[in-house]
């Protein structure tokens, strides 16, 4: 039994700070994905180039750097209106607020290419056969191409939560107070740096094999109707 000398809740608080924005940055990532993946297939230039722009910016700098640049551009944005308006005082900005934004801009990034391959595997077929019926664009990006993009998109977007719910452990470079710095926090007091890192080793490879199983189980439930219907046909 692995004695945490009373640390025990202070490594469950940054637990819980670290799923709280890998969740946050999974959501607003998964929405910045469909939506870039979708300007990257439009019709337009701009919207092709500004996405291609996006992308290549976010998967071509650290995430460190990222999350680096949010929180002192934020802070330095945020000071420049207020003495602007007539306030001296120095103002700061949350780490778990640029954390997320970081993070969530990140997922976007690497989403948006699982999602273009995921929106290019659908046969066009099926959407020309929703068009032809008069099911309006909306209903048929929802009901019939939303569904599959999903199916074929879930084993990557498994991969890059895990990659995000790692890279957590960057924001604590501003002062976050996620599982990583609590750690630190723990071991710096009782001088046991194997130990408690030990600790948030397993706590992560936890939190891993809960989003495999979560996984394994959003795909067999996204697969039930598709493999029913191929063995029907």
């Amino acid at each position: 039994m692995i004695d945490l000398q009373g640390f025990g809740g202070l490594l469950a608080e940054g637990t819980w700070m670290t799923i709280r924005v890998t969740m946050i940055a999974a959501t607003a990532g998964v929405c910045i994905g469909i939506g870039v993946a979708l300007m990257k297939l439009s019709g337009s230039r701009l919207l092709r180039f500004l996405a291609e722009s996006y992308t290549t910016v976010l998967r071509g700098v650290p995430i460190l750097l990222v999350i680096l640049l949010f929180y002192f551009g934020a802070i330095a944005a945020v000071n420049a209106v207020a003495r602007a308006v007539g306030y001296t005082q120095f103002i700061d900005v949350s780490a778990f607020a640029a954390g997320c934004l970081a993070l969530s801009l990140a997922f976007g990034a690497y989403s948006a290419e699982v999602f273009r391959g995921a929106l290019q595997s659908i046969p066009k077929g099926q959407v020309e056969a929703a068009r032809a019926i008069g099911l309006p664009r909306s209903k048929t990006f929802f009901k019939i191409t939303l569904p599959q993009v999903w199916r074929l998109a879930l084993p990557g977007l498994c991969n890059i939560f895990l990659v995000i719910m790692k890279e957590t452990a960057l924001i604590s470079v501003v002062g976050l107070d996620e599982l990583m710095r609590k750690t630190q926090f723990a071991v710096d007091f009782t001088k046991k740096p194997f130990t408690f890192f030990l600790v948030a080793a397993f706590i992560y490879l936890g939190l891993t094999v809960v989003t495999m199983g979560a996984t394994a189980f959003l795909e067999a439930r996204a697969n039930r109707g598709f493999v029913a219907q191929r063995r029907g046909g």
